[in-house]
């Protein structure tokens, strides 16, 4: 487009230079200078946008040729007219041109004017171009100088100014008979040299406050309203400082160039064309009446109709030149009457030249006319129009002066040109004529003024002017067939006979109040605008102006109009009083058209007028008096100056009117009915005509609150949808995997079959038909151990001892079975009970589910859910079994809520026995220390003591709150645990001889239960007891069969069962026994007596825990004293007392483990400070260890919070004064701030997803100054920053949505430039929303954010990591989203492609390394399945495949999903010639791994040489992560937890083998801390440790061994346990339990006691590098510790550096 543009600038160049008719040489050259200056400061200049969509929709038309309907050969086969040329490109010019050189009879056209004004003027041809200036005839006064702030702003409020001066009577006619046809055609005028009404962009409102009360917009009174208005467009090169202020824009040009009715620009014009014989277009069916419509979407002006208060389409409109054509039926009416004499011209010409065998085009044609119709308008307006306004003839023409500036003045547009809103009618005639026989018997009708008057018919009545803004079409196109109605004819002739308002200051109120506004204000007061508008432009004061146009200052307010009208007199008394008097600050407007006279504008505005057309005139090279532009002869000129607006209409009426010459008077502008008595208008006021619609408020959020609402949440309820979804899926993943594991464990079928062997509750007989089909009642158990599940309910009957009438009394155990084994999960007996209540829910309530709640004495309730009925059954056959047995049945009924509240279930017994054995264990140990026995009132006063002390969290709080302190107290103290209650507390089976033994002790009275009387009884003689005491209990245990002897046999065989399940060889027991004895002095003995027995345990004990005996511990009181206690009452106390204390309790003793590694471990001598550090020591610390992690973490927070604050700071002070910055306020600063944040965080996100850069540059210099292995933790940062600023970004933007929602469509036009609506679309929240790019993209982008976040949640990832695997590759999405959202540039340029270049282009090479080597399937080479759901799988290592110890990999099957890939850690050496994984089924993926790798699986393929062919895999990587630099360190302290012993096993056999192989190493002692509940699960790992052991030759190994599985198992088996241990470590090298040389403890490591330990030892070391892998509360542990460890350190020891790893 700008091509075309300056072409046409070109063109215009070079026709005047050819018409100039110039001859010298200077002067051509200087033209010729002139033209390349133009055409190059033209192509620098924009197009305007309806220049560019006009272009589009017309650039692929051709023009017309010759007349269109000739038959002439000679013309068709011209070559004009045979070849059509482009309208786009070709002019009227040019086929000038080429007519002159090529057929001298080719029609020659002088130059045309151009549509947009520019080239007017040779010596600057910008002057009188569209979109220039205002004219300043005089200078602005702006308050501020430069038009920021409008001149007066502290001036009376234009409303009360505008009511004081224009208010009064409406229906006096005018003075000088001046007609409404002449007021309607100035506004024609206007519209012709003016239109500066447009908003600038961005927005300015400088609204005007309404005053309270105000008759018309606040008649209730309440305040606080303003009347909307907004500031023009100005030149945005002006404004900037008071040497150049604002200075606003004509948007059109000021040249009476028939911008009107063709348009200011060249493709406006074209839109409007034919191109058929040189016409406008016309609606099809309107005979060439009417324009076509805008069926191609001009952007015609298309406000609101007031009367509707509501956009109508654009497409309604006609095209006409002037946007703003539309506004009312009368300027149509002009518009309409230009088009027609066009189109009558074209004609004209096209018929004279056809007679005069000229040839010709359409563009020459249609030019020509168009010349014509400018003439025309020329004259009628300077010589007929203007001396009736002034009421004094023009000044004749001098000839054209190229130095007249022909810009609209200032003081004209803001005032002076409105004068004529006081001549405005407030209704607009229509006539018709009837003959009455003959044609000169005619008479005038005029239609009715109102409905109510044509009888409530509408449509066929006079034209009310506030009912017709912008209903123009529809008001001009009534009756059955509209295109071919008069309307527009009637108009005319009502307009030329009806008489305007009087020349005074009184205007009506279709304008005062009554004119259009935007939706939300309808109905504004065009005079308030007026004034605004002045002060809006700086127009300055009223003396000001009549000085600048030679006018002398009036010094009285009177002296403004000498006129005796008490109206204007009123006027001129209430203008005194608003402007306190003086005359120095009186805006413009209100005195000028105070200054009017009955023969028209007063001085002021007289001399603005004259001046304004008298410059357009003089100032215009194309004016049509001007001979030197050749437009016309003079008798062509004559023939112009001699036409009238009479002839025009003459012309351009339908004939069907039945109009003819004498209907209008000669002077259509003024008419006096004493000369047409045939014709005489109505009289009229405002109480005889419709009434205007009321101003009525608009809300545009209306009809948005509903999608917003939705919208918004929809996104919660999503988020809330995902988190349900999760839950629900875990649950279902749990259950699912506990039915799995049921059926593996046994089929359903085997349950089913053992049901008839049990006395079972069944659906289909009684317990009286035992023979009968089984069918047991299933139900769900709710509150269980393990929550729900689903169970049978069974008994079975017992003897008590006791006879009743000669028969055995038998006491009902009522047994809770599982529904999948069979097997007896709980019993409940009923000995000790009366009666037995059964609650159900009320027979009423159960439409979903029925509870039956069993309650007993001595246990916990049982509460099932009958959901598939029977519950009756059930009922009946429970309460026959009980009755049978001698006991009462209490049956209730109750709500499900409140069965729920108030039932006792299993968990609440649970936590019961814990608090049980909490208050037996703190007790004994209180007695042990102060001596004395304890019983259950003394236990009563600890447990007082211990539910008020609150330092530690109460799991009963809530029972106890509900039941009071004394009633809770009861319960504890007055259980009684089972057989199974006691197993279950000593960790081991029921049906364990070891724990019936123990049962049997401490159930004194053989009732089947332990009060808290008796274990507390048997705890006090086991912790008070002397050493022989405890030994003397010992062989109680022993005593199997209770003979007072101990055989050898049942002394092994109470050692193997105290090992519970440990795998201890015989041999190896036996050597370690018989070393016993010969140690004791007993060697050969095979049966104890109680002393013998007493002698070598007590012997054993001494020699084996001795050495710690003597160690005196500290430990603070619960009184907050001191009190000390050997190392033997603590040792002996602490397997079970650890159990029931909180690890953060004061008294909480060290471990067993701890004891052992101390004795071990040589000591130094420079104890540890007593003092602990100061804080600022303690952060000293703290950031010497994190300083990596904290330096980069800052940094990039810093620069995360520069990016945002670099937007926010540039929409807060840069564009401070941008229309979005202002509807939204800092909300758009805060909103864009996060968005380049997010931008920023969620593009740096990808740079920590490149593995394979990150493993490579972990390697280099670059790993001692950034943390490598904290990616995973850098990326969850980032992550975090980035959910930030998304929830900022987000909240922020459903606030501006709201803002945006609620503005006017011009307004958001504005704003977004790039956004494209129809006029009559208001641009809604679903609009912004679902109708562009950037609201779709929008909420798609938080609904991938949302479910990311959500899949990326730990408790996600670690039940269901499909779900965290697949949401997390929605990251592809979510950054195409982001590029889309982008791109809709609905607020700025895309940015989001500059932040994230570089780390896709990062990335995207990381990827093709993996690609590159995750695609090459690899053979198994051997695979098998180990205890504890252990596959081993080994690959032959692949060339490229380098790897370092403590690395890992990512590792995918073939036949399962190829592209799921998951992290395992690599188990072999670097060295070994294969690649190791060590994989547990621990969920789906490595379930189906064991499933698909078992070599015994039929599915296994066998090779032609009887070999295995297990499926292939993909192997990513390798990866390194923090154990790759165990080597760096100094010391390296290894801690692996069940599975997470892998990496160590590849640390281990790499260390040994630098080692053997000499290799140069910085490490010089490596710790490995084993912990695991038993070796068994890890058999594997112990052959590894075993080989490492025997290859280890420097001793630079140290194993430790913790077995968890005792840690919270009974004291007696565990002293056993560690005697034999430590006898056959001590005998053999090597342990009991493993067969290692390495020990094995007993309990958890306490691990900061080993690094305090470890710490004094190697005082050489600087770091000591601690690496961890296991589950989260191990790792967590290891982390505090080493934390703790650093705190409490002194500068000069070593510094620990934890890594951790969590499976």
């Amino acid at each position: 487009m700008m091509t075309s543009h300056r072409d046409s600038s070109r063109q215009r160049c070079h026709h005047l230079a050819a018409t100039s008719r110039v001859k010298s040489t200077i002067t051509f050259l200087l033209l010729f200078v002139l033209c390349a200056d133009t055409v190059f400061s033209q192509s620098t200049q924009g197009v305007d946008a309806s220049t560019t969509i006009l272009a589009q929709t017309t650039s692929s038309e051709t023009a017309a040729t010759g007349s269109g309907q000739s038959n002439d050969s000679d013309l068709t086969s011209s070559p004009l007219t045979s070849s059509a040329p482009s309208r786009s490109s070709v002019t009227t010019n040019d086929a000038t041109t080429a007519a002159r050189n090529t057929h001298s009879n080719m029609v020659e056209l002088a130059e045309s004017p151009s549509y947009d004004g520019w080239g007017n003027n040779a010596n600057n041809p910008e002057l009188g171009a569209a979109d220039s200036p205002l004219f300043r005839r005089v200078p602005s006064a702006y308050a501020d100088g430069t038009g920021l702030r409008m001149a007066r702003n502290d001036g009376p409020n234009p409303l009360e100014v505008a009511q004081g001066v224009t208010n009064g009577p409406t229906g006096m006619l005018s003075y000088m008979r001046r007609t409404a046809l002449f007021v309607f055609f100035g506004q024609q005028v206007v519209e012709e040299i003016l239109d500066a009404q447009r908003s600038g962009c961005p927005v300015e409102y400088e609204n005007i406050k309404i005053p309270k009360g105000h008759y018309l917009y606040d008649a209730e009174g309440k305040g606080g309203k303003e009347m909307p208005f907004v500031r023009s467009r100005y030149d945005v090169q002006t404004g900037q400082n008071p040497g150049e202020p604002r200075k606003p824009l004509n948007e059109i040009t000021p040249w009476i160039d028939g911008g009107l009715f063709y348009g200011i620009t060249k493709a406006w014009a074209d839109a409007l064309r034919s191109f058929e014989n040189g016409t406008l277009a016309c609606e099809p069916g309107s005979s060439c009446r009417f324009p076509i419509r805008n069926s191609i979407g001009l952007p015609l002006a298309n406000p609101p109709p007031p009367a509707l208060n509501r956009y109508l389409p654009a497409q309604r409109f006609f095209r006409i030149g002037n946007p703003r054509g539309n506004e009312n039926p009368m300027l149509l009416t002009m518009g309409i009457t230009w088009f027609r004499n066009h189109n009558y011209h074209a004609k004209r010409l096209r018929l004279e030249w056809e007679a005069a065998g000229k040839r010709f085009n359409d563009e020459i044609l249609f030019n020509r006319a168009r010349q014509w119709n400018i003439a025309e308008h020329q004259a009628i307006v300077l010589y007929d129009w203007l001396p009736a306004l002034l009421n004094a003839p023009t000044s004749p023409y001098e000839g054209y002066q190229p130095s007249v500036n022909p810009g609209v003045s200032n003081v004209f547009q803001s005032a002076a040109m409105r004068f004529g809103h006081t001549l405005v009618p407030p209704v607009a005639f229509r006539a018709y004529v009837k003959n009455s026989g003959s044609s000169s018997d005619w008479q005038c009708h005029f239609r009715p003024l109102s409905q109510m008057a044509a009888g409530g018919a509408s449509g066929n009545t006079a034209i009310r002017t506030c009912q017709s803004f912008w209903r123009s079409p529809e008001l001009l196109t009534q009756g059955k067939d509209s295109l071919q109605s008069n309307v527009m004819e009637e108009v005319l002739l009502g307009l030329s006979k009806q008489i305007c308002e009087r020349e005074d200051n009184i205007v009506t109120e279709d304008l005062q109040g009554k004119v259009f506004g935007p939706l939300e204000f309808p109905r504004r007061d065009l005079m308030a605008i007026n004034i605004q508008r002045g002060r809006d432009h700086g127009i300055p004061d009223y003396n000001t102006v009549r000085e600048a146009f030679g006018l002398p200052r009036i010094t009285r307010f009177e002296d403004i109009n000498n006129s005796t009208d008490p109206f204007i007199q009123q006027a001129i008394s209430n203008l005194s009083m608003l402007y306190n008097g003086s005359l120095d600050n009186i805006d413009l407007w209100p005195a000028g058209i105070l200054e009017t006279t009955p023969g028209g504008p007063g001085a002021t505005f007289g001399a603005i007028i004259r001046d304004q057309f008298e410059r357009i005139r003089n100032a215009d090279r194309f004016w049509f008096q001007n001979p030197a532009n050749e437009l016309f002869t003079e008798s062509e000129r004559r023939q112009l100056m001699n036409t009238t607006f009479r002839d025009i209409i003459l012309r351009v009426v339908n004939p069907s009117s039945g109009l003819r010459p004498e209907h209008f008077q000669d002077d259509v502008f003024h008419f006096n009915p004493e000369d047409y008595p045939r014709c005489q208008p109505p009289a009229y006021n405002t109480s005889v005509l419709d009434q205007c619609s009321p101003n009525r408020q608009f809300d545009y959020f209306e009809g948005s609150a509903g999608p917003y609402i939705i919208t918004l949440t929809a996104l919660g309820v999503y988020l809330i949808l995902n988190i349900i979804l999760v839950r629900v899926g875990v649950h279902y993943k749990l259950r699912r995997e506990k039915r799995e594991r049921g059926k593996s464990a046994s089929p359903r079928s085997g349950a089913a079959a053992g049901w008839s062997k049990l006395n079972i509750f069944t659906v289909n007989r009684q317990s009286s038909e035992p023979n009968s089909p089984t069918e047991p009642i299933v139900v769900t158990e709710l509150g269980g151990e393990n929550g729900e599940r689903e169970v049978v309910l069974g008994y079975e009957l017992q003897s008590d001892g006791q006879e009743e009438d000669g028969q055995q009394k038998r006491t009902p155990i009522l047994i809770v079975y599982d529904e999948q084994t069979s097997h007896a999960l709980r019993k409940v007996s009923l000995q000790d009970t009366e009666e037995v209540k059964l609650i159900r829910t009320i027979p009423s309530q159960t439409t979903g589910s029925a509870l039956l709640l069993i309650r007993t004495n001595n246990s916990s309730d049982i509460l099932l859910d009958f959901r598939a009925g029977s519950i009756d059954r059930m009922i009946s056959q429970l309460a026959a079994v009980i009755k049978r047995s001698g006991r009462f049945v209490k049956n209730e009924s109750q709500s499900n809520k409140v069965i729920h509240k108030s039932a006792f279930l299993e968990m609440h017994r649970q936590e019961l026995i814990e608090e049980f054995m909490r208050i037996v264990f703190r007790d004994v140990a209180d007695s042990t220390q102060v001596g004395g026995t304890v019983n259950s009132s003394q236990a009563g006063v600890s447990f007082a003591v211990q539910q008020k002390s609150g330092g530690r969290r109460n799991p009963l709080k809530k029972l106890f709150a509900r039941r009071g302190a004394k009633k809770g107290r009861d319960t504890v103290l007055g259980l009684l645990l089972s057989k199974d209650d006691f197993a279950k507390q000593m960790g081991m089976k029921a049906d364990s001889l070891f724990v019936s033994q123990i049962f049997s002790i401490v159930d004194t009275d053989r009732s089947g239960f332990i009060s808290f009387q008796e274990f507390l009884t048997f705890m006090t003689r086991l912790t008070k007891g002397t050493d022989y005491d405890k030994a003397e209990l010992l062989f109680e245990i022993y005593d199997l069969d209770g003979n007072g002897h101990v055989t050898l046999d049942e002394l092994k065989q109470m050692l193997l069962l105290s090992a519970d399940g440990q795998r201890i060889k015989t041999e190896e027991l036996d050597r370690t026994i018989g070393s016993l004895l010969a140690a004791s002095g007993m060697r050969g003995k095979t049966e104890f007596s109680r002393e013998e027995f007493a002698l070598l345990f007590t012997k054993r004990l001494e020699e084996e825990i001795a050495p710690h005996r003597h160690a005196p511990t500290s430990h603070k009181t619960r009184t907050g004293g001191t009190r000390r206690t050997s190392a033997m009452s603590v040792e002996s106390m602490h397997s079970i007392h650890t159990a029931y204390v909180s690890e953060h309790d004061e008294n909480t003793p060290r471990s067993i483990a701890v004891r052992v590694q101390e004795a071990r471990t040589p000591t130094r001598t420079s104890p540890i400070a007593a003092t602990p550090n100061t804080p600022l020591e303690k952060l000293i610390h703290w950031v010497e260890i994190y300083r990596l992690q904290l330096f980069w973490g800052v940094l990039y927070s810093v620069v995360v919070a520069a990016v945002f604050a670099e937007r926010a700071y540039y929409y807060s002070v840069e564009r401070e004064n941008g229309g979005l910055r202002r509807i939204c306020g800092y909300g758009v600063s805060v909103t864009r701030g996060a968005a380049s944040a997010m931008m920023f965080t969620y593009s740096s996100m990808l740079v920590s997803m490149c593995r394979h850069i990150i493993t490579f540059l972990r390697e280099t210099f670059l790993s001692k100054f950034v943390p490598f292995d904290s990616a995973v933790a850098f990326h969850k940062f980032c992550a975090l920053w980035a959910l930030f600023y998304t929830a900022v970004h987000c909240i922020g933007h459903a606030i501006n949505f709201y803002h945006i929602s609620t503005q006017p469509p011009n307004d958001v036009t504005c704003y977004f430039r790039d956004y494209f609506h129809a006029s009559d679309e208001i641009p809604d929240f679903t609009y912004w929303m679902w109708g562009t790019i950037t609201g779709v993209t929008g909420f798609l982008l938080v609904l991938c954010v949302i479910t990311i976040y959500v899949g990326a949640i730990p408790y996600v990832r670690r039940h269901l990591f499909k779900v965290f695997w697949n949401t997390h590759h929605l990251y592809i999405a979510l950054y195409g989203l982001m590029i889309l959202h982008g791109s809709g540039r609905l607020v700025q340029p895309p940015l989001f492609q500059w932040f994230f270049i570089g780390p896709v282009i990062l990335f995207t090479i990381d990827k093709l390394i993996s690609f590159s080597s995750a695609k090459l399937a690899f053979n198994v080479e051997m695979c098998e399945r180990l205890p504890s759901g252990v596959t081993h799988i080994r690959i032959k290592k692949p060339a490229f495949f380098n790897y370092l110890s403590g690395q890992w990999a990512r590792f995918a099957v073939v036949d399962l999903n190829p592209s799921e890939y998951h992290p395992f850690t690599i188990t072999s050496a670097p060295f070994e010639p294969h690649v190791d994984f060590y994989i547990r089924a621990v969920g789906p993926f490595t379930r189906n791994v064991r499933r698909i790798y078992d070599p015994d699986r039929p599915r296994v393929m066998r090779t032609a040489s009887g070999n295995t062919m297990y499926p292939k895999v993909f192997l990513d990587g390798p990866y390194g992560e923090g154990h790759q630099d165990w080597l760096k360190y100094d010391v390296a302290v290894l801690v692996g937890g069940g599975i997470g012993v892998t990496p160590f096993a590849s640390i281990m056999k790499d260390l040994v083998h630098k080692q053997n192989h000499k290799m140069h190493m910085s490490c010089q002692k490596v710790y490995f801390l084993w912990v695991t509940r038993t070796q068994r699960q890890f058999e594997w790992m112990t052959d590894i440790i075993r080989e490492v052991e025997e290859q280890d030759k420097r001793n630079l190994l140290d194993v430790h061994v913790f077995i968890t599985q005792f840690y919270q198992r009974f004291d007696l088996r565990t002293c056993m346990l560690y005697i034999c241990e430590r006898h056959f470590q001590k005998t053999s090298n090597r342990s009991l339990f493993t067969g290692l040389r390495s020990e094995t403890h007993f309990g958890r490591p306490n691990f900061q006691d080993f690094f305090e330990k470890l710490r004094d030892t190697h005082v050489e070391a600087k770091k000591v590098g601690v690496f961890s892998c296991g589950p989260p509360p191990m790792t967590v542990s290891v982390d505090k510790a080493v934390t703790e460890c650093n705190l409490s350190a002194k500068r000069n020891q070593p510094l620990f550096v934890s890594k951790s790893e969590n499976f």
